[in-house]
């Protein structure tokens, strides 16, 4: 049963969101996404996006225009459909540059997030006998740990040797970024490629990229970042930060659907000239000589230059939805609500009582993004489903992990509020 003391916090917190949303500008978004329904027809509190994001409004509308050009053009719609599919996925090219703070030339969308990680590692990994290591974070994306390690071997590096993890230090969740940058200039003559997430998945930790990417270039290492918590969470600026490279997928953030297509961004200073060592395929030909079938390759002064294959255009359809949205919301304005709710939930957090959780992802705003993650030890797996049950979806990571992101695109600080609640109650019957 709730306490007194429960029912004055829950009271104070939804007086503050009830606030918050009167003046918010951005309110009006969340009624562009179609949220999921209890077995009650309740109307789900979607706080998973940093794992997959709603479906845009929109989706329907953008994917049934490119199945009805195929309808009634057939092959033709790759010239003479409404948005032709040759050059549809230009259509997010300079949206793409805006969300991550990058020229147009430098990013393309294209492929799944793991497959452009080895595609970026085919150019960017150019091991020595004496250079040869890859600096990751521990506890990396476990696809980015089995990337790397495989293409340390295909080098014919033993990953063991090859790969060098940072740590936390003992008794900590978190990385420093102190550490971070001693670690590269004590060890950075051996290591050929730094490649981390700059918002990691499980922590919810940012890293510093501007920071790293001056200490990696300045030992002779090119530096490389996973953005798959970021893009769409983070206001970036990757053009000046600097890194050789970026990679990330769109499906979380980005809502471009289960399996969405991915990201990449490729530094303006590596684009100029064909003598960058990459696997080849012919979407990333000159486009105009692309028709010519010729036999040699002939690299576009772009990011396009990495493309293989022509993109699925109904996936490319759902993203653009999504994207507009962006667009017209902007990062900076998305960024800002992100961190107010952050905080918020983050103090609401607090108020539960001692033990009972442990925030994991650092308090610093400039070291986190939107998303929070706490450790419940041995009753984890109870609280979500409790929150499940009452229409709040958050993410188990077992055995005792829960992530938390109040996504500012659709989700309003009272949604942030009901989730205090339920958590207080929670541990008002389970404490």
């Amino acid at each position: 049963m709730e306490t007194p003391h429960a029912n004055l916090l829950d009271a104070k917190f939804a007086a503050e969101a009830e606030a918050f949303d009167a003046t918010d500008p951005l309110a009006g978004f969340a009624k562009q996404f179609l949220r999921p329904s209890t077995p009650d027809g309740r109307s789900i509190r979607h706080f998973a996006g940093h794992s997959l994001g709603l479906q845009p409004l929109q989706v329907r509308d953008y994917v049934q225009e490119v199945l009805d050009d195929w309808a009634s053009l057939g092959v033709e719609g790759h010239f003479a459909a409404r948005r032709p599919w040759l050059s549809y996925h230009e259509l997010l090219t300079e949206p793409t540059a805006r969300l991550v703070g990058a020229l147009p030339a430098e990013v393309v969308v294209m492929n799944t997030l793991t497959v452009n990680v080895h595609l970026m590692m085919v150019s960017f990994y150019r091991p020595t006998p004496k250079r040869f290591r890859i600096l990751i974070e521990g506890g990396a994306f476990p696809s980015d740990q089995y990337a790397v390690a495989s293409q340390a071997q295909f080098h014919g590096f033993d990953p063991a040797l090859a790969i060098q993890v940072l740590w936390p230090r003992p008794g900590e969740a978190t990385l420093r970024d102190a550490d971070i940058l001693e670690t590269i200039a004590r060890d950075g003559a051996e290591i050929a490629l730094i490649l981390l997430g700059n918002c990691n998945y499980l922590t919810g930790q940012r890293f510093d990229m501007a920071a790293i990417t001056r200490a990696g270039h300045t030992q002779g290492c090119l530096v490389g970042f996973d953005l798959a918590h970021g893009a769409g969470n983070l206001l970036l600026n990757l053009h000046d930060d600097g890194p050789d490279f970026a990679v990330w997928c769109n499906y979380k953030y980005l809502n471009a659907g289960p399996g969405g297509l991915g990201g990449v961004f490729v530094h303006e200073r590596h684009l100029a000239g064909g003598d960058m060592p990459r696997f080849c395929g012919w979407w990333g030909h000159d486009k105009a000589a692309r028709f010519q079938m010729g036999p040699h390759f002939q690299p576009m002064p772009t990011a396009e230059a990495w493309q293989l294959s022509n993109p699925p255009i109904l996936a490319l359809a759902a993203l653009r939805a999504s994207m507009a949205l962006f667009d017209a919301a902007g990062m900076p304005a998305l960024t800002q609500k992100a961190a107010w709710l952050t905080d918020f939930l983050h103090r609401q957090l607090l108020t539960l009582p001692a033990g009972a959780v442990t925030v994991l992802t650092p308090p610093e705003p400039h070291r986190r993004g939107t998303m929070l993650t706490v450790r419940v030890p041995g009753k984890a797996a109870e609280l979500v489903g409790y929150l499940q049950r009452h229409g709040l979806e958050v993410d188990l990571r077992r055995p005792d992990i829960v992530r938390i992101a109040p996504v500012p695109l659709y989700t309003a600080a009272q949604d942030v509020a009901a989730l205090g609640v339920r958590m207080r109650a929670f541990w008002e019957d389970h404490g």
